[in-house]
């Protein structure tokens, strides 16, 4: 019987309210090997809003995503410089642990990865095993109906939660992924292309997900989907990467503003569909 780790104690309610919290990239330098592909890149995403991040495909935009949760460092060749402040703590620290970085800022991927073989009631509580917390079965009973709620999925599996989590269709695998990241209580949430291989019905409900999750965690999504940028985000980054040149911003602002009067002539090029 193991004793040694203790139960985790959840305050009063798992729904506590808790503080919202914003994430900067401080000049921000991405590389592969000697190959420069992103560089100086300084951005604030605000606290409790939806950042999308857009511009065509090879100008860095999955590459600083995976930087905002120090996933970047899994490619052996990959390096970066500068700083990513989590409530202003730099999460690159030396003395801040991966892990620690990992379970406050998720991430959600392009393609839905749940635990096939795994119960979709297992696959919610994943995360608190892989960060190294132990939970009573009453409180993973609640932190998987609070999750499944959010993720708009508890409606449609609340009778079959002892079933795989592979026998469910893409667009609730997406959101079955969506509700695991949120069981470790994020303080941002990352989503790297989460629609784009889901059909036009599922996209509208990870959408409408997306919409109500921003009341209690930032998030940063990066989209080829101009509309659904429009759409889901407060706030618009446009990276380009021109001709043998590493990516960067070059406009970011509100997103009626990015998309109605944007600034850069290469933006409005962008987002009225000319290029990319």
């Amino acid at each position: 019987m193991d004793i040694a780790e203790p139960e985790v104690v959840v305050p009063d309610s798992y729904h506590s309210h808790r503080q919202l919290a914003g994430l900067r990239a401080v000049g921000v330098t991405a590389w592969f090997g000697d190959h420069l592909v992103l560089d100086r890149v300084s951005l604030h995403m605000r606290a409790g809003e939806v950042t999308a991040l857009i511009g065509p495909s090879g100008c860095g935009k999955s590459t600083f995503l995976r930087i905002l949760n120090r996933m970047h460092e899994l490619v052996p060749s990959a390096s970066m410089a500068g700083q990513v402040l989590l409530d202003g703590e730099d999460i690159y620290d030396p003395g801040r642990k991966l892990t620690e970085a990992r379970r406050q800022i998720g991430m959600v991927f392009q393609k839905p990865n749940p635990f096939p073989a795994m119960s979709i009631y297992d696959n919610v509580v994943a995360g608190l095993k892989l960060t190294g917390r132990r939970a009573s079965r009453a409180v993973k009973d609640e932190i998987v109906e609070e999750c499944l709620v959010r993720a708009g999925l508890w409606r449609e599996v609340r009778d079959r939660l002892r079933q795989p989590g592979g026998a469910l269709s893409g667009g609730q695998q997406q959101r079955l992924c969506i509700a695991r990241s949120l069981a470790i209580r994020p303080k941002v949430l990352l989503m790297d292309e989460p629609c784009s291989a889901l059909d036009p019905t599922s996209t509208r409900v990870i959408e409408e997900t997306i919409a109500e999750l921003v009341e209690d965690v930032t998030i940063v999504i990066v989209t080829h989907n101009m509309q659904q940028a429009a759409r889901v985000s407060q706030q618009a980054v446009f990276f380009l990467a021109e001709e043998h040149q590493p990516g960067r911003v070059v406009e970011f602002g509100p997103t009626p503003a990015m998309f109605g009067a944007p600034r850069d002539p290469r933006t409005a090029d962008y987002v009225r569909g000319r290029f990319g």
